[in-house]
């Protein structure tokens, strides 16, 4: 009996480790892969009762899992030692869900102003949120913009200290904007305030990969992904030429959403900052804001001469 208790907790470990492995997360276990940081702790327990109870075929499969689980999730709390360029141009960009344009336009400025953002992506980007930021003195420390606002979830926009040469916005076949926008930034970056679908329910699911895999190439892309880099869409995207902020400067398990409408879910990591290979990182930080289920996230990143 005590044999099949112990198999019994280290089954859901054991397949959720295969799954995520292999990149086989499908249906509902879409969203629950979101947590696998959680699973990935609690994959320690079964194994410290296999040790304590001397079963020790058990131990083995769990220590297996273990070893899988933290290859997965570990690297994220630790700094990669390439971060691309050291030298060149400092620019430091920023990201925000507002949060159905609920997000304080206050605290948004204020980040702004404190960390010296030159480039602001925002999402859920509404009519009220573009006035909001407006009277909070949002145009006054970045008074360049590609905005495309709208009522509800769906509109996003960029806010940028430097010229923009050429801008415009797209709708990604989940319904959500992005907007695209070359900045000169001591030569052309193209940025990207990006949105794929939330993958909410079963009938989503093809929208939210679809849209992951129609992000454009550039320079930055940051924005709410409804991800988080144990969905294997995204880590196609990064393999794609890109560096995710967080995961290479040591925050990569940070979370950037949650809880969600006062119900008790565990922070995740939906909100990324992805730069191209050839741009260095610095830094990352993330910031509560007021009004918003979402985090923002500060990165630090370096545009090296000649790009």
């Amino acid at each position: 009996m005590k044999r099949l208790w112990l198999w019994l907790l280290l089954a859901p470990g054991l397949v959720w480790a295969v799954l995520r492995l292999f990149g086989w997360e499908r249906s509902f276990l879409v969203q629950a892969f979101a947590f696998t940081p959680y699973v990935a702790a609690w994959t320690v327990v079964p194994l410290v009762l296999a040790v304590a109870t001397k079963r020790w075929r058990e131990t083995a499969v769990a220590a297996a899992v273990v070893v899988v689980m933290g290859w997965c999730v570990l690297p994220r709390a630790l700094p990669d030692r390439d971060r691309g360029p050291v030298h060149g141009t400092t620019i430091t960009v920023m990201t925000i869900n507002m949060f159905v344009g609920a997000a304080d336009p206050a605290t948004i400025v204020r980040l702004v102003r404190d960390h010296d953002v030159s480039i602001l992506a925002v999402q859920e980007f509404s009519p009220t949120a573009r006035m909001g930021l407006t009277n909070a003195g949002l145009d006054a420390l970045l008074p360049n913009n590609a905005l495309a606002d709208e009522v509800g979830t769906t509109g996003s926009g960029l806010y940028s200290r430097f010229p923009i040469i050429r801008s415009h916005s797209e709708r990604l076949a989940g319904g959500n904007l992005q907007v695209y926008a070359t900045v000169d930034a001591g030569g052309g970056v193209t940025v990207v305030s990006a949105h794929p679908l939330a993958p909410y329910s079963l009938s989503v699911l093809q929208l939210w990969r679809r849209d992951l895999a129609a992000e454009p190439r550039a320079d930055i892309l940051m924005g709410d992904f409804n991800s988080t880099l144990d969905h294997a869409p995204v880590r196609r995207l990064i393999a794609r030429g890109y560096r995710d902020a967080a995961d290479a400067t040591g925050h990569g398990l940070l979370g950037t959403w949650g809880p969600y409408a006062g119900k008790p879910v565990p922070p995740v990591t939906l909100d990324h900052v992805l730069a191209a290979r050839r741009i260095g990182i610095k830094d990352v930080q993330v910031h509560r804001v007021k009004g918003s289920d979402h985090r923002s996230v500060i990165a630090t990143l370096v545009l090296a001469a000649g790009r």
